[in-house]
């Protein structure tokens, strides 16, 4: 008898239906699986035949051929399982045929009948709901991701046992919903931008770049609390957005990082250690999972120690600083993750770390520290929108009992200057200052005759190129939003002018 059933398979975060094939044929029982499957999906005939016979029914012994169609496509995973199963037993006439064409079948099978999570649920989820299917029977343990996804029916099951008796009518099964916004739940946080002493600048550029979601580069000497200061950016970012939410949630679904299965609501903050490969930084692999620069994505991605990172490694960084997204040939396919992250970097200014500390006498070379800094090209460098130079921490400072703002009070203005932002972009389909468009730039960051003055010296006396000029005007428009003011002024363009004034003639 033959059957047909629908699973999903992803190339990137992009779902593609696959179609099951199921003939039993009369002839020497054997298993057979073809359409261009790999080791996971063509070790399920093991899974598959236990799972059936542990749960009760009859393994047919017959010729069984699965073919998975289209046979061009690369089928990855074992969430093929449950529906190679369920094809077997509707050939077999254990489930009538007819209850099954309107579904979507994803799970994979322990040898006791069990229905295990899977990864990737999410975006799979999501787009059969996009190819304007109808309802998707999934394991149990992933209810929680995908019980946000609206206008298509969630079956979450926990064994093929009940796969079976839910499409005979013997079982009773409720779609699973969910209604959730993330942005309204708050974190909870050991540690606090009170903790930290006198870096006055230093906390104000951090608000400047989480308000904006712009990159930060902080260079000074060693103790000076640059890693401190960073550490605690996350207690001053905004919870993230649902639609936000969504995407990360889908990254890490993908990745095989979502721990207990739900949605993620704190935005995402990796800190990759210098050793890293520039594949573990963009992503790839044998089978393309997504790397630090995607799973950072609607969150901050902090490199410390930047000149100890390879050079070839920062610099595959460019592309997807630039476009947001990172793109992953393959012989069969081309994949894309997003990587829309706000880059932050600490480095020492040398080798010994105090070149141009009053207190301690620098020991490198001029060939030394050109070396050092070489690492860190020009181009890199560009794609920077804030420059900070930090000094050690003042003894004074260090004594006071005075504590400083609280990361509450400083992510109380964050907040605003995003919700600013997201009534501003709310047609642009962006969230932030630092994703404007040059046609956006120009829609909103219109500078008065004395700020463009203003600019205009800054950009003759620093030999500016074009993309710093946008960076500039994007910082001086969150400026502007973190004040509350509509019109960029000139205290806006001239904070802004601060922060790309480190001199960068030894870089790259």
């Amino acid at each position: 008898m033959y059957s047909k059933l629908n699973t999903c398979v992803l190339q990137g975060l992009k779902g593609n239906i696959v179609e099951v094939e199921t003939d039993l044929a009369r002839g020497m029982p054997v298993f057979n699986i073809v359409g261009l499957a790999d080791t996971a999906i063509k070790e399920s005939k093991e899974r598959v035949r236990a799972a059936i016979k542990n749960s009760g029914y009859d393994f047919p012994l017959s010729r069984i051929t699965i073919n998975l169609a289209p046979a061009n496509l690369r089928k990855e995973g074992s969430q093929m399982d449950l529906a190679i199963a369920m094809g077997i037993l509707i050939s077999n006439g254990v489930v009538d045929y007819n209850t099954s064409q309107d579904t979507v079948f994803l799970g994979e099978l322990s040898l006791d009948g069990k229905v295990n999570s899977i990864d990737g649920a999410l975006p799979m989820i999501i787009s059969l709901r996009e190819l304007n299917i109808s309802k998707c029977i999934i394991p149990y343990d992933n209810r929680e991701e995908c019980g946000v996804i609206t206008d298509i029916e969630i079956i979450p099951v926990k064994s093929l046992k009940e796969v079976v008796d839910y499409l005979n009518k013997d079982l009773i099964i409720n779609p699973f919903t969910r209604v959730e916004n993330p942005s309204q739940k708050e974190n909870y946080y050991d540690i606090d931008f009170s903790d930290i002493k006198g870096q006055e600048g230093l906390k104000r550029a951090l608000e400047v770049a989480a308000a904006g979601g712009h990159n930060l580069l902080i260079t000074g000497p060693p103790g000076s609390g640059k890693t401190m200061a960073v550490r605690r950016l996350p207690t001053i970012l905004p919870n993230l957005t649902l639609e936000e939410s969504i995407e990360v949630t889908k990254i890490y679904s993908v990745a095989g990082l979502l721990k207990k299965k739900e949605l993620i609501k704190e935005r995402p903050f990796r800190a990759p250690h210098h050793t890293s490969s520039s594949i573990s930084l963009i992503g790839g692999g044998r089978i393309p999972r997504p790397g630090e620069v995607s799973l950072a994505h609607n969150g901050v991605l902090f490199l410390d120690e930047l000149p100890e990172f390879k050079k070839t490694t920062l610099e595959v960084l460019r592309q997807p600083m630039e476009d947001g997204e990172v793109n992953i040939s393959r012989i069969n396919a081309s994949l894309s993750y997003p990587s829309e992250f706000m880059l932050v970097a600490s480095m020492n200014p040398c080798p010994c770390g105090y070149l141009g500390d009053p207190l301690h006498e620098c020991k490198c070379s001029q060939r030394d520290i050109q070396r050092y800094l070489g690492k860190i090209s020009h181009p890199l460098l560009d794609r920077i929108d804030i420059h900070l130079e930090v000094q050690p921490v003042k003894y004074d400072d260090l004594k006071t009992e005075i504590n400083g703002e609280s990361s509450s009070q400083i992510r109380d203005r964050v907040k605003r200057a995003r919700e600013i932002q997201l009534d501003r972009f709310r047609r642009d389909k962006i969230y932030t200052n630092a994703q404007m468009s040059n046609k956006l730039i120009k829609k909103y960051c219109n500078l008065s005759p004395s700020s463009e003055k203003i600019m205009a010296q800054g950009f003759k006396k620093y030999k500016f190129s074009a993309r710093t000029y946008n960076k500039i005007l994007r910082v001086s428009r969150t400026i502007a939003d973190l004040a509350g003011e509509r019109d960029i002024t000139d205290s806006h363009v001239l904070e802004a002018l601060r922060y790309r004034s480190l001199n960068i003639n030894q870089w790259g």
